[in-house]
């Protein structure tokens, strides 16, 4: 006791020695502290591929109203895609926890219910990246499916109540319309008992009309008496056929006139020949005295004279000759129509009623037309109230519910329509075999960390200050090596004889989990040629630190900000990423990146060992295993 307590430097060690099992319970369960708060670091795809559906004349897309729920609430770090191949890539890559995929024929399968899970949605996990991932996947699929089917029942459910409060106000439509087809009745009654009465006058006025015709009958006979009166004072056929054969006789005078002056004319025309033939030879001759001379000219005028009113005559006597002409066919014509008239009278005059009766049969036929103006008004009375009923006839169709359309699909496809379908890549064998990626690193890191409890790190024997730096951290760790090499194989053994874990590269496990083994020794190796002993303990929390940031026991999203943030650096996340990518073919088999980025670790701390700390030398027999056994 005196002696830790006397110096200082042993003061701090038995206090960090106190500190580690405390420092241990804040690291492991601060990891694991409050999963849901930070929920939101993980990252989820979601791919809506979703085209719609036409349901009942509304247009319907699941996946969209899907999303917008989602993101309403969000529970993990959505991140809207628009490519599935994509979205799978980043899953297997390991930069998405999962993804949501929403397929193109989700709404129309979906929302009719036809079978059940017909709906498809696809959540896309990877085991081999985090086993605890996918079954946060799958537990998210199954949650989601539950709710989409009870939203879609939901809305069904609304439907059907829509449904019922609109039969409702059909009914109270229907009483309206029945209201007025009873009105409608009543004056469809009315203008039914007009028309009838209207008929009735009808058929009296009808009679009247026949006794009228009859009494016009009489008439008829009675005008034709008067008719025949008429006849009998007629000009007699003798005379007409007289006064015919006069016009014929004086159109036959007027051809006997004609050729009178005609003859007339041509002795006329001889005479003046003669006298202008005396004329000349009076004017020639001396014997002829001039008296006579003036005479004889007096004769030629008075005879030219003559002819010029010959000729007057004549064409005169034609004019009579073609009026006489016209007068005979006039004659013939208006004895031939008196002739007819006088039968058209005796026959039209045969069939006049008296005056009395044309008066009754006005009469008949103003009662009649009143008799129609009635019927009218009747009719029109009708054809208002027809329409009146057809309105209401219409309105009692329009008002009856329309044919209830029964929910198509199947009971058991209407109740649970949707299903989710997860997808697993880089599957793992069981919930063992997914941690075997996180357990090895620790077994291996914890391996190396006993193996540096063998040998004093920081003591050499005096021969070996004259080799190089390199030589003597060589030497010095061939026995720690050697172990962990062995505890490597031993593990590799274990994997496939003992635990059976399917490994899909043999060869990149062995070289991984080697390489591994190495590189944590490297690691122990130069914090305890930094720091002594304490570099061995800062190794066991530096361990711890690293479990909690790798993502074993949950997704290292989940596990705070500082572990997710820290957990890129660390070497057993690589570790563990290049031995998913082996045993599992988690992130598309890529495991040389994480194999390179261990061995950039192993040789920063082989400079690291080379460089750092004092080695103490010691004679031979000094040296004694660092273990007491």
């Amino acid at each position: 006791m005196p002696f830790f307590f006397g110096s200082v430097r042993s003061v701090l060690a038995l206090v960090a020695v106190a500190l580690i099992p405390a420092l241990y319970v804040v690291i492991y369960l601060s990891s694991v502290w409050d999963p849901v708060a930070n929920s939101g670091a993980l990252q989820v795809g979601l791919v809506n591929l979703d085209q719609g559906v036409v349901y009942r004349e509304q247009d319907v897309n699941m996946g969209r109203e899907l999303l917008a729920q989602l993101e309403r609430s969000p529970r993990f770090g959505y991140l809207r895609m628009d490519d599935a191949d994509q979205a799978r890539q980043q899953v297997r890559h390991g930069s998405l926890a999962f993804a949501l995929i929403i397929p193109k024929d989700f709404s129309s399968n979906a929302v009719p219910g036809a079978q059940p899970g017909a709906g498809k949605l696809v959540v896309y996990a990877s085991e081999g990246n985090s086993f605890e991932g996918a079954r946060i996947a799958q537990l998210f699929a199954a949650e989601l499916g539950h709710k989409v089917n009870e939203s879609l029942n939901e809305q069904r459910w609304n439907l059907v109540l829509l449904n019922a409060a609109g039969s409702k106000n059909s009914v109270e439509r229907l009483r309206q319309a029945a209201a007025q087809l009873h009105d409608a009745a009543e004056q469809l009654s009315s203008g039914a008992s007009k028309t009838a009465m209207g008929a009735g006058s009808l058929s009296t006025s009808a009679a009247r009309l026949s006794d009228g015709v009859t009494q016009l009958g009489n008439g008829m006979r009675q005008v034709a008496t008067g008719l025949r009166t008429l006849d009998a004072k007629r000009p007699r056929n003798s005379e007409m056929t007289a006064l015919a054969a006069g016009a014929e006789t004086l159109a036959a005078s007027q051809d006997d006139m004609r050729r009178a002056l005609q003859s007339l004319q041509e002795g006329s025309q001889a005479l003046s020949a003669g006298v202008d033939a005396f004329k000349k030879d009076a004017d020639g001759s001396l014997l002829v005295r001039p008296a006579v001379r003036d005479a004889v000219n007096d004769l030629a005028l008075g005879l030219t004279q003559l002819d010029s009113g010959l000729r007057s005559a004549g064409l005169g006597q034609q004019k009579i000759s073609d009026g006489t002409g016209q007068l005979s066919a006039g004659v013939g014509a208006l004895t031939n129509g008196v002739r007819a008239m006088n039968g058209a009278v005796r026959s039209m005059v045969g069939r006049l009623p008296e005056d009395a009766q044309i008066e009754n049969l006005t009469e008949g036929a103003n009662e009649l037309a009143r008799a129609s103006s009635t019927l009218a008004q009747a009719n029109d009375k009708i054809s208002g109230a027809s329409r009146t009923l057809l309105d209401g006839t219409v309105l009692l169709v329009n008002a009856l519910p329309a044919s209830q359309e029964a929910p198509l699909g199947s009971a058991r496809g209407l109740a649970n329509s949707v299903q989710p379908v997860l997808e697993v890549e880089a599957s793992v064998q069981n919930s063992g075999s997914g941690f075997s990626a996180n357990i090895i690193p620790a077994a291996l890191w914890l391996g190396a960390g006993i193996a540096a409890f063998l040998v004093n790190l920081r003591v050499l024997p005096g021969f070996a200050q004259n080799f190089n730096p390199i030589t003597r951290l060589l030497g010095k760790l061939l026995l720690p090596a050697c172990v962990v090499l062995l505890q490597a194989l031993l593990v590799l053994v274990t994997v496939e004889l003992v635990l059976h874990i399917k490994v899909l590269q043999p060869a990149a496990l062995a070289c991984t989990v080697i390489t591994a083994a190495l590189a944590f020794l490297l690691i122990v190796c130069a914090l305890t040629r930094l720091l002594g002993d304490a570099g061995k303990a800062l190794s066991m929390l530096f361990l711890a630190v690293q479990l909690s940031s790798s993502g074993g026991v949950l997704p290292v999203e989940l596990s705070g900000t500082f572990f997710a943030t820290v957990s890129p650096w660390l070497p057993i996340t690589w570790v563990v990423h290049g031995l998913k990518a082996s045993l599992f073919g988690a992130f598309d088999g890529l495991w040389q990146t994480s194999w390179h980025q261990v061995l950039m670790a192993a040789a920063i701390a082989a400079l690291a060992a080379t460089a750092w700390g004092r080695w103490r030398y010691v004679p031979r027999s000094a040296l004694r295993p660092a273990l007491d056994l």
